[in-house]
């Protein structure tokens, strides 16, 4: 017997076999995979083995891929994180949204997707599946109307837009509440200390980073410099709910014990579970038994944390009895950033490690680090090992893996700006339905990836209001996201994008001048060829 849904999703038809995972005997109907999607925070191009890296040991993201299919032309559509997670969930860029936010939010933004929206896990729970959230959220709780209460019911959230359940994150790790939210309530919360936040005014007799830096771990810049919560300064200010708060040193444990417990559990069909990690995003602060264990500071060893949470995963679903019908992704919402607001010694301990690899720029920019990133997918039995140089984005998440699920046709306009890339995920020898991909960084700059071109327009005069509460458009994290002249590469013979070709081939420019300016101009629930 399935679930019964909370969602009405129109013309949503379920199949029993567009993906089936190996049937117990011959007279057993097919069923399709479980799902656990991990979805790591700013973790690069090059931060793992199997993509290269050599100064942090990954040995569980690399034996993923090495049991499974590496990519080396997925793209998260934006280089931050919240419009990522925008069109991971909904199959649409996060730039399409007009009537709610998508730039990176704080922790009381109001939910950016409308509770009721076909997502990727309401369109999957439709189709018969428990599906959890794990971690990191970063799309808004509450109405917008009134205050989030997080003394009572925290809502709008996950649960209104396709999860069963959910111990999550509110925001960034770096933003108030310190707290975990678990479905409707914060986790732990003592009614007699209830909880108050503030991102306009400072509340509370916490002390702040900037006025009270001998009480912090490691400095901060300005825009990180409010309230202290466990030796870090964060953004915004925050009092009361002491006995919710996290200890960042112990996040990641605290993750991988929620996920064993999901896990662990019978349902009546198969699960989807969201694992939004929040390694290796500022601030650095891995448990004591990773200190060290990197040859590039801090940030490294959180590298070698989130890879230690991939493989509690992993063994979880072993223990489970279920690894064998489990597709497990692991990817990233963006391309990676050294110094983010901290000064943790992260540069100057980074030594020859490349976290974007051989990829120009990160996190926040269209260059290649700030939006190609890491894909690996295992399923056994069904994907071969090997690598793939298909083009993927992670906005093909909810239209392929609504296939894997046994979802046979989405209503019109769901996933719009998404395609099937189910085969391609199944096999190095499929190629890719995506021709092209549309990226999305700061300071109004987008970018096009047609085929083995890219085209980067200026953007000399776009605004920059999306790159956080407080923070300064002059910061060096955001100087390259001003564009002063128009760029053209052929990544296929530069993936560095160390030769703008704009020169000599002008007619190349034009042409994806205008197809980038149609794709934008049209609206929810098109996506121009």
């Amino acid at each position: 017997m399935l679930f019964v849904k909370r969602f009405c999703l129109g013309a949503i038809v379920v199949g029993c076999c567009a993906a089936p995972a190996l049937a117990a005997d011959a007279s057993t109907p097919p069923r399709p995979p479980h799902i656990v999607v991990i979805l790591a925070d700013d973790l690069g191009y090059g931060d793992t083995g199997c993509y290269g890296a050599t100064a942090i040991p990954t040995p569980n993201i690399d034996r993923l891929a090495n049991e499974g299919l590496r990519f080396t032309r997925c793209y998260a559509p934006a280089s931050t994180c919240t419009p990522t997670r925008y069109a991971l969930m909904t199959g649409e860029y996060g730039w399409r949204q007009r009537r709610r936010k998508t730039s990176i939010l704080d922790g009381d933004a109001p939910l950016a997707i409308e509770p009721g929206r076909p997502t990727l896990p309401a369109v999957l729970q439709s189709a018969g599946y428990h599906t959890a959230l794990v971690g990191k959220w970063h799309l808004g709780v509450g109405d917008g109307e009134r205050p989030v209460d997080f003394n009572g019911r925290v809502g709008p959230g996950p649960l209104e837009v396709g999860f069963d359940e959910a111990f999550y994150i509110p925001a960034t790790v770096d933003r108030v509440p310190c707290v975990f939210i678990e479905d409707h309530a914060v986790h732990r919360l003592d009614p007699a200390d209830p909880v108050q936040i503030s991102y306009q005014r400072r509340i509370g007799q916490l002390p702040v980073g900037r006025e009270r830096p001998d009480l912090l771990k490691y400095p901060a810049d300005n825009q990180h410099s409010d309230v202290i919560i466990n030796g870090i300064s964060r953004i915004g200010y925050m009092a009361g709910g002491r006995q919710a708060w996290w200890v960042d040193e112990e996040i990641a444990d605290t993750l991988a014990q929620r996920c064993d417990r999901i896990i662990q559990k019978q349902y009546d069909g198969p699960l989807f579970l969201l694992v939004g990690t929040h390694d290796p995003h500022v601030p650095h602060a891995p448990h004591p038994r990773f200190v060290g264990k990197s040859q590039c500071g801090v940030r490294g060893d959180s590298i070698v944390q989130l890879d230690w949470l991939v493989g509690a995963v992993l063994d979880s679903l072993q223990r489970a009895g279920i690894a064998e019908q489990t597709l497990v992704l692991v990817t990233s919402d963006n391309g990676p950033t050294v110094f983010d607001g901290y000064d943790d010694g992260s540069v100057a301990e980074l030594g020859d490690h490349r976290p974007a690899g051989p990829l120009r720029g990160g996190k926040y920019l269209v260059d290649e680090g700030g939006c190609r990133v890491p894909l690996i997918a295992r399923w056994p039995g069904r994907i071969e090992s090997g690598e793939s140089d298909e083009m993927i984005s992670l906005v093909d998440l909810l239209p392929s893996l609504a296939t894997l699920g046994g979802v046979a046709a989405l209503p019109a306009g769901v996933g719009a700006d998404g395609v099937d890339a189910s085969a391609t995920l199944l096999s190095a020898q499929s190629p890719s339905p995506r021709d092209h991909v549309v990226l999305q960084g700061v300071a109004n700059g987008f970018a096009l990836v047609d085929g083995p071109w890219k085209f980067i327009p200026s953007n000399a005069a776009g605004a920059a209001d999306d790159i956080g509460r407080g923070a300064n458009p002059l910061d060096t994290r955001f100087a390259e996201a001003r564009i002063a002249e128009d760029r053209l590469y052929r990544l296929d013979e530069d993936p560095s994008e160390s030769r703008n070709l704009i020169a000599e081939h002008p007619e190349q420019a034009v042409r994806l001048r205008a197809r980038l300016q149609a794709i934008r101009r049209a609206g929810q629930g098109t996506a121009p060829q």
